[in-house]
């Protein structure tokens, strides 16, 4: 299981067996840039456009792909209407009675590849979990990668109970638990645990990227967020391509002979 950050994408899927066009592979857009060592404090992967630029991968990744179906999620466009999305941390969600965590909306990919850090990808959405994590709503999106060679079999929340049983119980299961090494409660879900289907996901990510438009606009409280941007240009904090690589070059250099922490690499056992 995969927890991506955002709402990312890559490509278009085809059917396999069939004399199909190859899949647009949205990925190519985009390169990242690594200054670090893994798994240190002082790791920063940067975003950069295949042109050469650098940009936000919170605010300047499409939230949807270029493609007729719309639960696909990203194509480029200077307009505040096809971007991220946001949890709001100061809006209380209506179906689980609690704010945001104040982070974009995460995904849970299903396919079968082991995605690298950084990848941007096209995904299918099939459902959604309402984790609660210390009483903020944390949504989980369930999504498979538009490429993976069983995207075709997975159109809705039903179909991975059939195709991939266990596994939305694995889910939940690792949801729970994932933050008790580190001392805090096990985590707890709204609707019982329930997995909510694709009609469900689509309106909680349209309600978030409401949310993240009214804070790239400059139209509510973002807090400590930053929303530098470089492609949204209508929003009060673009900037220029000169200017965002003014920024990543401004970012200290770190040694990268520091060896990552210890404690950061060991199993935890939980038991019953």
């Amino acid at each position: 299981m995969r927890a991506l950050l955002p709402l990312l994408s890559v490509g278009r899927g085809w059917r396999v067996g069939a004399a199909a066009r190859p899949p647009r592979r949205v990925m190519s857009l985009y390169r990242t840039e690594e200054l670090g060592h893994p798994r240190s404090q002082d790791y920063r992967l940067f975003f950069k456009h295949v042109a050469g630029h650098y940009i936000s991968p919170f605010h300047d990744i499409p939230l949807k792909a270029d493609c007729k179906e719309e639960h696909d999620i990203p194509r480029k466009k200077a307009r505040n209407d096809e971007y991220k999305t946001w949890e709001d941390p100061h809006l209380r969600d209506k179906s689980t009675d609690c704010c945001g965590d104040n982070d974009p909306i995460d995904v849970c990919e299903i396919g079968s590849k082991v995605l690298s850090r950084g990848d941007v990808v096209h995904v299918k959405i099939l459902g959604t979990l309402a984790l609660i994590d210390q009483s903020e709503t944390d949504w989980k999106i369930i999504a498979i990668n538009v490429n993976d060679p069983e995207a075709e079999k997975f159109h809705d929340i039903d179909d991975v109970k059939k195709f991939k049983p266990g596994y939305l119980e694995a889910t939940l299961n690792w949801f729970r638990l994932y933050k008790v090494p580190d001392g805090k409660p096990e985590n707890k879900f709204a609707f019982n645990g329930e997995f909510k289907n694709k009609a469900f996901a689509l309106e909680v990510i349209n309600s978030a990227h409401e949310r993240w438009k009214e804070m790239v606009m400059k139209k509510c409280d973002k807090g400590a967020i930053s929303c530098v941007n470089v492609h949204i240009c209508d929003s009060p904090f673009h900037c220029t391509m000169e200017e965002a690589r003014s920024l990543v070059e401004s970012v200290p250099t770190p040694s990268m002979n520091k060896e990552s922490n210890a404690e950061e690499e060991v199993w935890h056992f939980l038991p019953n």
